[in-house]
């Protein structure tokens, strides 16, 4: 094995517990714990992928009465060994686990630093894994979303882009793209016969379905970077009309204080949510209108702060009263900022349905236009099912949750398809205008790059720093 510089870190979350982890990676990680680890036979000789019981000394640690190098036992441990190639990085790696006190984990760590390893950047492992071909950079991106998965279905999405699934819907389209390239190279190595081995009807076709199929691709985008993220729900409405109750039946918890006192809220206030296994991020705002006072109108601007961010914009009427003109001037006021957000849908909730309704839905729809409309009680938690329902196929452009196969989930990802997708529509142009196969090889080639860079097989160190610093120490 190649002399490859040994990593350390702490791999549990910090604080006590009842366990800590600290991982090792390199050409001497064995070495390294063997130095400081006392079991019944040294650690270079055990089996892979077997656990060890023994006990970690400090060899450097000095008596103090004599001031000589006497071995200190600071912990009885199980050592983890994976020997190269069939572990997580490809390298050489070994897992302490010790006993989760914050102090020893730490003494541990800074003993093995001592003994030659160095301390490992963010990510480092994971981008080890990558380099040495155990994962393509998407599968590692899917190990971070694994890491920060808050619900069953971003867990579950995440899961499927570390099994590969965008990494084949990729690899498809490439290996689609080289067989045309091959052909279209081949007449350029016969073109003083004036060979056509590419028939341009035909790979006009092609060219055309793969556009297709790349666009489609593009659509994943939304619902990938939902599971990924989440959903931010902004509550808009005039002060008094429920937003707070809202906000505190769908957490079924008092979050929000609840008063007949108009303006109670005069700041945004943010909860999380899981709907159906999706994450939505619940903001309640302060009531927009306009107002002289000074603490009421920083309220006001962090709302149309959060509506300028928000994928979902719940307005909020007050069912048992008419059509207020309040309610207008709020509209007003707000569909201007929504216009500059155009990828948020809008809701209207029409709260207070256990009283009369007086409200006039069709001066809503005047305003809002064809929009959903919902009717519920915060009050007595009633039409919260559909509601719910609601809030799932706005999430998603009226489609499920669900999606079998591979999809994009960050931007990084949304950009390198995008420009794959423009150099394939530039290629389809040359071959409409029959120019020569250069023109249309140089297009193709460029865009197999831009695919290439999704899952790693074309990218540049800035990309990498930029995500893996983004993991935690010690993965």
């Amino acid at each position: 094995m190649a002399d490859i510089e040994t990593i350390a870190a702490i791999s549990t979350a910090p604080g006590s517990g009842g366990v800590a982890i600290i991982r090792l990676s390199g050409s001497v990680a064995i070495r390294i714990v063997e130095s400081i680890f006392k079991g019944r036979r040294p650690l270079s000789e055990v089996e892979s992928h077997k656990i060890y019981c023994g006990k970690i000394i400090d060899p450097n640690q000095k008596d103090k009465s004599t001031e000589r190098a006497a071995p200190a036992f600071l912990d009885e441990v199980l050592v983890a060994v994976y020997k190269a190639p069939n572990s997580y990085t490809k390298e050489d790696v070994v897992e302490i686990n010790c006993h989760g006190g914050n102090f020893l984990t730490h003494r541990l760590l800074e003993l093995v630093l001592k003994n030659g390893a160095r301390l490992a950047r963010k990510g480092e492992f994971t981008e080890r894994a990558f380099l040495n071909g155990r994962l393509d950079l998407s599968q590692a991106e899917a190990v971070a979303d694994i890491i920060n998965a808050k619900t069953e279905a971003s867990l579950s999405s995440a899961t499927l882009q570390l099994e590969g699934a965008l990494s084949n819907r990729v690899k498809q389209i490439r290996k689609e793209l080289v067989a045309i390239c091959s052909l279209i190279e081949l007449e350029l190595d016969f073109a003083e016969e004036d060979v056509e081995f590419a028939e341009r009807g035909q790979l006009r076709k092609q060219l055309s379905k793969t556009i297709r199929e790349v666009e489609e691709f593009l659509t994943t985008y939304n619902r990938g970077r939902i599971l990924r993220e989440g959903v931010k729900v902004v509550i808009i409405g005039r002060p008094n009309v429920g937003k707070s109750s809202l906000l505190n039946a769908l957490l079924k918890k008092e979050r929000a204080i609840v008063t007949e006192i108009a303006g109670t809220t005069r700041d945004t206030l943010e909860e999380q949510i899981d709907i159906k296994g999706v994450f939505f991020r619940l903001v309640d705002t302060a009531g927009v209108h306009e107002t002289s006072d000074k603490i009421e109108k920083i309220g006001v601007e962090k709302t149309y702060d959060e509506i300028k961010e928000a994928q979902i914009a719940l307005f909020v009427f007050d069912g048992s009263e008419e059509f207020h003109k309040k309610d207008e001037t709020l509209m007003d006021l707000v569909l201007p900022v929504l216009e500059k957000n155009q990828g948020c849908k809008v809701v209207a909730v029409i709260n207070k349905s256990d009283l009369n309704r007086k409200i006039d839905i069709k001066k809503i729809r005047k305003k809002l236009g064809k929009i959903n409309i919902v009717e519920l009680s915060a009050k007595e938690q009633s039409g919260f099912e559909y509601f719910e329902k609601v809030l799932l196929k706005e999430a998603f452009d009226q489609k499920g949750p669900n999606e079998s196969g591979g999809f994009i989930s960050n931007i990084r990802q949304k950009n390198a398809l995008e420009m794959a997708l423009e150099c394939l529509k530039k290629a389809l142009v040359s071959t409409k205008q029959k120019l020569s196969g250069e023109f249309i090889v140089l297009d193709m080639r460029e865009a197999m790059n831009h695919l290439g860079e999704i899952i790693g097989e074309v990218t540049s160190e800035d990309i990498l720093d930029n995500i893996f610093s983004q993991f935690c120490i010690g993965k």
